[in-house]
């Protein structure tokens, strides 16, 4: 990128509010950090109505059979990586649905490879390798906007005839340009210019948290506000999950832990069970029928 293209990003301008925070004291520090990461979320409530519409785009392709997939370079990337890893034993996902992609493979999760983002060609061919089609959808993820491995990416996706989102943290950028709906996060120049880990990435991790959660909620992974499509594969988890049971239900925790004993921990079936008499395979019936809603699979049960 030409220098006088990378003056022009907000995200590699410089702060006036930190320009003497080698001088500052500790606390002074912290506390103008504190200070700029405030302005993240106002600067994400104004992009509230794309992310709404990124969210419908993400749960309908979801319904249909396809996938999701986040794919970025460096910080972006890990982000993508760190919301896709989440989904499965928070929402109890199948291995594939949701996706991360960070140019370099897995080792630059630790390790920075900054050359890795160059390529356009890599992303086309990191994207082949997952079968990435037509009826998935691709949210590339850069802080600037200009990343040249999320550009070939979205690019690929667009070849495709597949639906593509963007995240960037400046405005008019070339991903906006090429993604089907681009979300643009303006959070100013950073503490330390140019260090996008900061408010850029809580600003991706944010509409990440958002996107991901909404899109489960609507697929019917939540039941009030409880993850009831949890995996309770160790201790903490399976005590999250005897209370959920025990919140929804209102029964004690050996009856709780009993239900869940009998259906391999399985929160939905141990509700639906307990709330109505089924029997395990019914409440499984139910909740397929009712696309694993656990309300109306619930009332489903209660009037069969």
């Amino acid at each position: 990128m030409a220098q006088s293209e990378k003056e022009a990003l907000v995200t590699e301008s410089v702060n006036l509010n930190t320009i003497n925070i080698d001088r500052m004291e500790i606390i002074d520090v912290v506390n103008v950090m504190n200070e700029e990461d405030q302005k993240v979320a106002r600067a994400v409530k104004k992009e509230i109505p794309r992310i709404s519409k990124a969210i419908e785009m993400v749960v309908d392709h979801l319904n249909k059979g396809g996938r999701l997939f986040y794919i970025g370079a460096g910080t972006s990337g890990r982000i993508g990586v760190l919301d896709a890893s989440e989904c499965p034993p928070t929402f109890n996902t199948p291995p594939g649905l949701v996706n991360g992609i960070i140019a370099g493979g897995d080792i630059a999760l630790r390790n920075a490879l900054e050359g890795v983002e160059d390529s356009r060609q890599k992303a086309k061919e990191d994207l082949l390798e997952h079968g990435f089609d037509t009826k998935d959808v691709l949210i590339g993820l850069a802080a600037s906007g200009t990343t040249p491995y999320v550009l070939g990416a979205l690019e690929y996706a667009n070849s495709k005839n597949a639906s593509t989102i963007s995240v960037s943290c400046n405005g008019n950028t070339l991903i906006s340009e090429v993604a089907q709906l681009p979300i643009e996060i303006i959070v100013g120049p950073e503490v330390i210019m140019g260090s996008t880990r900061l408010k850029a990435a809580t600003a991706q991790k944010m509409v990440l948290n958002m996107i991901s959660t909404a899109t489960m909620v609507q697929l019917g992974k939540v039941y009030q506000n409880l993850m009831v499509d949890l995996q309770a594969k160790n201790e903490k988890l399976k005590k999250r999950a005897i209370n959920i049971v025990r919140k929804v239900t209102s029964c004690d925790e050996a009856k709780a832990k009993k239900l869940l004993g009998q259906t391999e921990w399985r929160v939905k079936e141990a509700i639906i069970i307990c709330e109505t008499g089924a029997s395990f395979q019914e409440a499984q019936q139910f909740l397929s029928a009712c696309k694993g809603r656990v309300g109306e699979a619930a009332e489903l049960a209660r009037n069969a």
